[in-house]
C-alpha cells in the first residue's frame, strides 16, 4: 500500500495468480459451432452430440418439471433407483454426477492427489484420449502419466501396465476411445486387470457404450462385480441425447462409492436432468432405435471414406477420426468453409461426429475432394 499526494492510502496493483498447478493447466477446448457459409445449411459435427435428440418422453418430462424453485434430491435417488433396477446393481453402488466427467472428477478427487509426504499420486491414461483427463488429474494435484496410443488409435495396454509404479492410484480406460474411436475387448481388459495391482482403481469410461458393435465387447458390469477396484463411468449425454442437461454416473463397489459421495458436488444433477434421464430409461427401445440409426450412418460414412482411399481407425463410437497430422487445422478450415464444424487436434488429426444425413453427405464429399488427400491419413 502506498500514500498518494493528498496523504490518502492507495492500493498498489499486483497480478492475481492462481496456484501453480492451475496456471499450467491446458485449456479445455470444446467443439465450436459452425460458421455461416453462403449456400450451405450449417451443421455441428464437433462435439459428438446426438443429432436426433432425446426421445419424446424425456423431452416431455423436462416440460413437466414444476419444482424449479426447489433444490433437487441431493443423491438423485429416483434416477439411481431406476438405474439399479435396469442394470441389476445395488443402489448404493451408483453415484451420480454432472455428466460422466462430473463422476470422473469426483473419483479423481477422492483417490488421487498429493500425499502427506508431498509426493503426487499418479494417474495413467492413454493419449490421445479424452481431453479432460489431464485437466482433472492435475487439478486434483496428481501427476498424469499419458501413454501413447498405438498407430491404429488403440490403447497400448502392455505399455500402460509397464507404466504402473508404487505411486499409481488410478488407471483410465476410455472405450470406445475419444477421439480415435476403437473399443477395447472384454478379453483385453480381463487380462489387463490381472496385471494391475488390486489396490489401483481401474476406470472403464463408457461414454459411447451404446454405439459399440464389435465382437467381444467389454462387459464392464461383470468386471466391476468381479473386481473391487473396477469403476464404470456412463452418461446420458450421447446415446440418450441429453448432453445439455449434464447427467452421468459411476458404478463401483461400496468400498469405492462411499468415498465418492464425500466429494460429490451437492445437487449436481438437477431435477430437470433427473426427470429426463428417468423417462429416457423407461423408453430404452426408442433410445436404441435412435442409436441404431446413428450406427448405420456411421457405417455408411466409414464405407464411403474407405472407398475414397482413406485409412482411418476402426470406430465403435458416434464419430470418426482422420489422422491428418499437420493438415488437421487446414482440413477443419476447409470444412468450415462449407458450414461444417469439426474438431481439429493440431498436428494430430480431426474428429468428426456422425450427424444428420445431409451433413454426413457433405463431409464425405469433402473427403473425396480434399486437396490434402487420404495419403496424409
Amino acid at each position: 500500500m502506498a500514500t498518494g499526494q493528498l496523504g490518502i492510502a492507495v492500493h498498489t496493483t499486483s497480478p492475481i495468480a492462481p496456484r501453480e498447478a492451475v496456471a499450467a493447466l491446458p485449456a479445455y477446448s470444446a467443439g465450436k459451432p459452425p460458421q455461416a457459409a453462403e449456400g450451405y445449411t450449417p451443421y455441428k459435427l464437433s462435439s459428438n452430440e446426438n443429432p436426433l435428440g432425446p426421445v419424446p418422453a424425456a423431452a416431455q418430462a423436462v416440460r413437466d418439471v414444476n419444482t424449479l424453485h426447489r433444490y433437487p434430491n441431493p443423491g438423485a435417488e429416483a434416477l439411481r433407483a431406476a438405474l439399479a433396477e435396469h442394470l441389476d446393481v445395488p443402489l448404493e453402488d451408483i453415484v451420480t454426477g454432472a455428466g460422466s466427467l462430473g463422476a470422473l472428477t469426483q473419483l479423481i478427487s477422492a483417490f488421487a492427489g498429493t500425499g502427506n509426504d508431498g509426493q503426487r499420486d499418479e494417474v495413467i491414461y492413454a493419449w490421445r484420449s479424452f481431453e479432460a483427463y489431464p485437466i482433472v488429474v492435475r487439478t486434483a494435484g496428481a501427476q498424469d502419466v499419458p501413454v501413447p496410443v498405438m498407430t491404429d488409435g488403440r490403447h497400448d495396454l502392455a505399455a500402460m501396465t509397464e507404466a504402473v509404479t508404487d505411486r499409481t492410484r488410478v488407471i483410465l480406460l476410455c472405450t470406445p476411445n475419444n477421439p480415435t474411436g476403437p473399443a477395447l475387448t472384454h478379453a483385453e481388459v480381463t487380462a489387463f486387470l490381472e496385471s494391475v495391482p488390486s489396490h489401483v482403481i481401474v476406470v472403464i469410461d463408457e461414454a459411447y457404450l451404446e454405439f459399440v458393435r464389435c465382437a467381444d465387447p467389454v462387459d464392464a458390469l461383470a468386471l466391476y462385480r468381479e473386481h473391487p477396484n473396477v469403476v464404470v463411468l456412463r452418461t446420458f449425454s450421447k446415446a440418450h441425447g441429453l448432453a445439455g442437461l449434464r447427467v452421468g454416473y459411476a458404478i463401483g463397489q461400496p468400498t469405492v462409492t462411499e468415498h465418492l459421495r464425500k466429494v460429490a458436488v451437492p445437487f449436481a444433477v438437477s431435477a430437470v436432468a433427473e426427470a429426463a434421464a428417468v423417462a429416457s430409461l423407461q423408453h430404452l427401445d426408442k433410445v436404441h432405435q435412435r442409436v441404431q440409426t446413428i450406427v448405420q450412418e456411421r457405417e455408411r460414412v466409414v464405407t464411403a471414406l474407405s472407398q475414397a482411399g482413406w485409412t482411418i481407425p476402426e470406430t465403435q463410437a458416434n464419430f470418426v477420426w482422420l489422422p491428418l497430422g499437420r493438415a488437421a487445422v487446414d482440413f477443419a478450415q476447409a470444412a468450415g468453409a462449407q458450414a461444417l464444424a469439426v474438431r481439429p487436434f493440431d498436428g494430430e488429426g480431426v474428429r468428426v461426429s456422425i450427424g444428420e444425413p445431409e451433413a454426413n453427405d457433405r463431409f464425405i464429399e469433402l473427403c473425396r475432394t480434399y486437396s490434402g488427400g487420404p495419403e496424409l491419413a
